[in-house]
């Protein structure tokens, strides 16, 4: 007969003040660095790239071995980066693929005890007086899953939204935030502006009439300074919080009581690698560069992000002493207008830094040949002024020659997709005189 399954216990992580100092921290990032690499060497992926190489098992070291690349992901699928005994999973993941195929992610329980006391360290201090929504993708994704465990830990009650659901749209969301009183929302950027235009349809003030919600959560999307006081400003002023990481690897950073971004730097080597040198360092600008110092299910070495990163050794009145990470967006994104490579972050930064008078909340672009087309939601009534000042902008700021046009509300997101309820969450066979049985077995 099958024994119980027992989980076994938590492991000993680094705790936030274990080291006075960064080079301290770094020292602490070498011994752990040993004994992760040792592991690594169980992955069929990396055990050959790790043998023979000869280098100290160091930062300084780490320069020796090949990146990983998300495409080494993609070729290991499903698990050939398993360095771990099947029976010791917990669960099984893949990325989003938003570039490109999907690559394949697997935990432990202790490597979730991991993700998850790294995650619950941000500055919005979880705890069992809050009703946390979680309002981003359940299904294969980590981040859903993060949030929830996280909140558990602490205590929080949790409200399971998903994101893209048939059951929860956008409607609902706005409903459940009201209703349930809730104080945290873990969510990508974009939904706090899509939940406020949903409020203001419902005949509500996001300012005024969500007296409960204390703190917005965000991540998935890189979110300049300028979207993100648009955001608090909608919400009546409470703060928008950022988390940093991926599928792969769970959070890598998080925001701090004085509002700095810290890589944690105690559970990953992190590289700043510079494209045109090939040179890695600790601080400067570059890709994010990452090695895994806990994770036992499925090693990183060198994984790159390619996410384009500015890492300083700053000093902050938090007193983590970790580094603190801006981060730019992906080396790989963008379109090109003309000679020019155009990143959502930079039109994004443009878009947000409008007057707020204008009540531009959406808008969309694209390349055409040598200049770029730009729509943006807007009142008639603002419509000449906001479209000139951003045309200005772009142009100015971009270099980019660029045509901006005003459209109605609702043509950018259209209404019903901020309005409407759930017609369907299950597939039907049988249907009522006068339903549309066109709708059999088909999920609306």
């Amino acid at each position: 007969m099958n024994q119980p399954y027992a989980p076994p216990e938590p492991p000993e992580l680094p705790e936030l003040g274990q080291w006075g100092s960064l080079e301290e921290l770094y020292a602490l990032q070498d011994r752990l660095l040993a004994a992760a690499l040792e592991r690594a060497h169980a992955s069929p992926f990396l055990k050959p790239r790790l043998a023979g190489s000869g280098a100290p098992y160091t930062f300084d070291g780490l320069a020796a071995l090949p990146f990983t690349t998300k495409q080494d992901l993609r070729d290991a699928y499903p698990f050939g980066m398993l360095a771990v005994d099947r029976r010791e999973l917990a669960t099984y993941h893949e990325s989003s693929g938003t570039s490109g195929e999907p690559t394949a992610s697997y935990f432990t329980d202790a490597d979730w005890h991991d993700v998850v006391s790294r995650f619950v360290r941000s500055a919005v201090d979880l705890s069992p007086a809050d009703t946390v929504m979680v309002r981003t993708p359940y299904a294969m994704l980590t981040t859903a899953h993060q949030a929830h465990r996280a909140a558990r830990l602490r205590g929080a009650t949790v409200v399971p939204a998903d994101n893209r659901s048939l059951v929860t749209p956008y409607a609902r969301v706005v409903r459940s935030l009201r209703d349930l009183e809730v104080t945290v929302a873990w969510c990508l950027p974009s939904e706090a502006l899509l939940w406020a235009a949903a409020a203001r349809a419902a005949g509500l003030d996001p300012a005024c009439d969500f007296p409960a919600l204390r703190a917005f959560l965000v991540a998935g999307e890189p979110l300049t300074e300028a979207r993100r006081a648009r955001m608090s400003e909608l919400w009546g002023g409470i703060p928008v919080l950022q988390d940093y990481g991926s599928t792969e690897t769970g959070s890598l950073a998080g925001e701090c009581p004085e509002g700095r971004l810290h890589l944690w730097a105690d559970r990953f080597v992190a590289e700043v690698y510079d494209p045109a040198t090939g040179r890695s360092s600790r601080e400067g600008r570059g890709r994010l560069v990452v090695t895994t110092l806990h994770r036992a299910a499925m090693p990183l070495v060198r994984y790159d992000l390619e996410d384009t990163v500015e890492v300083s050794g700053t000093d902050c009145g938090c007193g983590w002493r970790l580094p603190v990470i801006r981060v730019l967006g992906r080396s790989a994104g963008g379109v090109p207008v003309g000679p020019v490579r155009v990143v959502p972050h930079q039109l994004e930064r443009l878009v947000f830094e409008l007057p707020g008078v204008h009540g531009v909340l959406f808008w969309r672009a694209r390349a055409a040949g040598e200049r770029l087309e730009i729509e943006i939601e807007v009142a008639p009534d603002h419509r000449e002024a906001a479209c000139a000042g951003l045309a200005d902008a772009v142009r100015a700021r971009l270099g980019v020659p660029c045509e901006v046009r005003g459209v109605p509300a609702g043509t950018v997101v259209p209404l019903e997709t901020l309005t409407r309820g759930h017609e369907f969450v299950k597939p039907r066979s049988l249907f009522a005189a006068g339903e549309d049985w066109d709708k059999a077995l088909v999920y609306y």
